[in-house]
């Protein structure tokens, strides 16, 4: 066996959506500052992404967690999401994962029953309280990016379904949240594949006509996901992310949670105290706080903590032969879609 790279990984997966964490084999990533170097895997370079999150070392579902040194001195280490779209600034459940798999392997020390891990991301500081026992991360709370709502039920056209309302906002990266009422269909598992499909295609119609720019960070600009949500009868927040290429998170969604909340708090349905219970299509749950009020260049934000579970599955190290013929992988439709 000859590899001429190699990375090690810790799998683990938070209320059933996988995020699969780097912890050997890259150093670093040019750039002075973690949205320089998110640029950088976005503009530049993304031969590590494509390699990682394609076939035929990885598929459509899940992500990889890239952990490289931190650029603010106050954070533990810098946190950069790979996804089979792009490199994305932030997501709640893969921080989750990357916090279980820094703390039970022993990367950082594990302190119980508290320990904290600051991640730098481009979306700012995220600061992860791990809640401990007998050597197992039992919960893991984010204190979030803050998060902002640019529009408010902004509409696109369509053909099938009419004219959908959205709310355009910002919780790590950039949202259209959109009532699945709309759409005619329920956020289950029997529906997964025609939500996937329908999410992933408004969010490249809205996505044409809406830059989605972020004010203060250039590189977080542009829309990364439709999420479709609706209100249970136990006051719990349904959800559904829907991803490129086209599949449905299987976790509540930490990033959509955190924008779920400054949507609610720019109607003036939400208030710093308020606790709302993210359910995701297979049943998991997230529990997000408001804590206080903030701004964001001329917004009006929220800043909001988001907890759940992880569980780590698995230990991999994935190589690459150089004699390989698909050293950046692959995508074909059959699994990938359009």
């Amino acid at each position: 066996m000859r590899w001429s790279r190699t990375i090690q990984t810790v799998d683990v997966h938070c209320a059933g959506e996988i995020g699969r964490v780097i912890t050997g084999g890259v150093l670093n990533v040019p750039g002075v500052t973690m949205a320089e170097k998110l640029h950088h895997l976005n503009t530049v370079d993304d031969s590590l992404r494509r390699w990682l999150c394609s076939e035929p070392r990885s598929g459509p579902v899940g992500s990889f967690c890239l952990l490289v040194p931190a650029c603010d001195p106050r954070a533990d280490v810098g946190f950069i999401v790979l996804q089979p779209d792009q490199a994305h600034a932030m997501s709640g459940s893969n921080a989750m994962c990357a916090t279980t798999a820094l703390l039970e392997t022993g990367m950082i020390r594990m302190v119980e029953p508290t320990s904290m891990v600051t991640f730098d991301t481009a979306a700012g500081l995220v600061v992860a309280t791990a809640t401990c026992r007998d050597g197992k991360v039992v919960k893991v709370t984010l204190d979030m990016p803050p998060a902002f709502v640019v529009q408010q039920d902004a509409v696109i056209e369509t053909a099938e379904w009419g004219p959908v309302r959205y709310d355009l906002c910002f919780g790590g990266v950039f949202y259209a949240l959109v009532d699945v009422d709309q759409i005619g269909l329920a956020i289950a598992p029997e529906n997964a594949r025609e939500l996937a499909t329908i999410g992933v295609d408004l969010r490249s119609r809205i996505a044409a006509v809406e830059p989605a720019l972020h004010p203060v960070v250039p590189a977080l600009n542009g829309l990364a996901y439709v999420m479709f949500r609706s209100n249970e009868a136990d006051g719990t927040l349904r959800t559904c992310t829907t991803m490129r290429p086209g599949r449905a998170d299987r976790s509540p969604c930490g990033t959509g949670s955190n924008s779920s909340m400054a949507s609610r708090y720019a109607r003036g349905l939400a208030r710093p105290g308020d606790v709302v219970v993210s359910r995701s299509i297979i049943g998991g749950e997230f529990v997000t706080e408001f804590v206080e009020e903030t701004t964001v260049g001329r917004y009006r934000a929220t800043r909001n903590r988001v907890s759940g579970q992880s569980w780590i599955y698995g230990v991999s190290q994935i190589g690459l032969d150089p004699s390989d013929p698909f050293p950046t992988g692959f995508t074909l439709s059959d699994t990938w879609g359009g």
